[in-house]
C-alpha cells in the first residue's frame, strides 16, 4: 500500500459507518466532533453519538445510504456485510477497520497535548505498541515546548508583516527558538515577557 499521512477536512462529509460496536462508535465520535454527518447502520447507538446528531439505521437499504457518502467505515463482525459494502464503495474513501489493508485510508490512534494533535500508526503491526509510544511522547513535551509553539506562531505571524523574504523569516524564527533569554522566561511561563523580546529582536533591525 503507498499510504502517506494526511490530515482531511471533514466538516459537513458525509459518513456512513457499517457497525455499532466499539470500534465504529469510536470512529463516530472522532467523525462528530469534527462537524461530519454521520450515519451508522447496526442494532444501537449510545446517548451521547445521538447528542452529537449521529443518526441509526436498519441493516437494509445500504446502497442508497454508501452512494450519499463521502467517506465510508465498515467495522462490522459481517464479513459479508463488510465485503459488499466495500464493493459498493469504489471511488469512495474506504476505512476498513475490519481489514485494513484492504481500505484506502487509515484511522490512525490519534491525541491532543494542548491543541497539538499527534497521530501514531504503526502500519498495523501493534496498535498496543501505538498505544504505549503515545504515553512515552505525552511524557516528554512540556509546557515549555507547548509555549515555543505559540510564540513561534506569533513570531511568524509578527515577521509576515515586515519581511516578505520567507528565507530570511526563517532565520529569525531559527535565533529565536535558539535565543537563550527566551527560552528563559518560557521555562518560567513568562509569555508576554518573551513575545515583547521577540518583538524587540525584529523591530532592532528595521528601525
Amino acid at each position: 500500500m503507498g499510504l502517506t499521512s494526511l490530515f482531511l477536512e471533514v466538516e459537513n462529509k458525509n459518513v456512513f459507518i457499517l457497525g455499532t460496536g466499539e470500534v465504529a462508535t469510536r470512529r463516530a465520535h472522532r467523525f462528530l466532533d469534527k462537524g461530519a454527518n454521520v450515519i451508522l447502520a447496526g442494532n444501537s447507538i449510545d446517548d451521547e453519538l445521538t447528542k452529537k446528531g449521529a443518526i441509526l439505521t436498519p441493516l437494509k437499504n445500504l446502497d442508497e445510504i454508501v452512494k450519499w457518502s463521502d467517506i465510508v467505515v465498515t467495522a462490522s463482525g459481517d464479513a459479508e456485510l463488510c465485503e459488499y459494502i466495500a464493493s459498493i464503495s469504489k471511488g469512495k474513501l474506504i476505512n476498513r477497520a475490519d481489514k485494513p489493508e484492504k481500505g484506502n485510508i487509515i484511522i490512525p490512534t490519534s491525541f491532543f497535548i494542548d491543541n497539538i494533535e499527534i497521530s501514531i500508526y504503526t502500519n498495523g503491526q501493534s496498535p498496543l505498541m501505538a498505544r504505549e509510544l503515545r504515553k512515552k511522547i505525552q511524557s516528554i513535551i512540556t509546557e515549555e515546548d507547548l509555549l515555543e509553539i505559540k510564540l513561534q506562531d506569533y513570531a511568524r505571524t509578527f515577521l509576515k508583516e515586515k519581511i516578505d523574504d520567507q528565507k530570511i523569516r526563517k532565520e529569525y524564527l531559527y535565533n529565536i527558538l535558539n535565543n537563550e533569554k527566551i527560552k528563559g522566561y518560557l521555562k518560567e511561563n513568562k509569555f508576554i515577557e518573551a513575545k515583547e523580546l521577540v518583538e524587540e529582536i525584529i523591530k532592532s533591525d528595521f528601525n
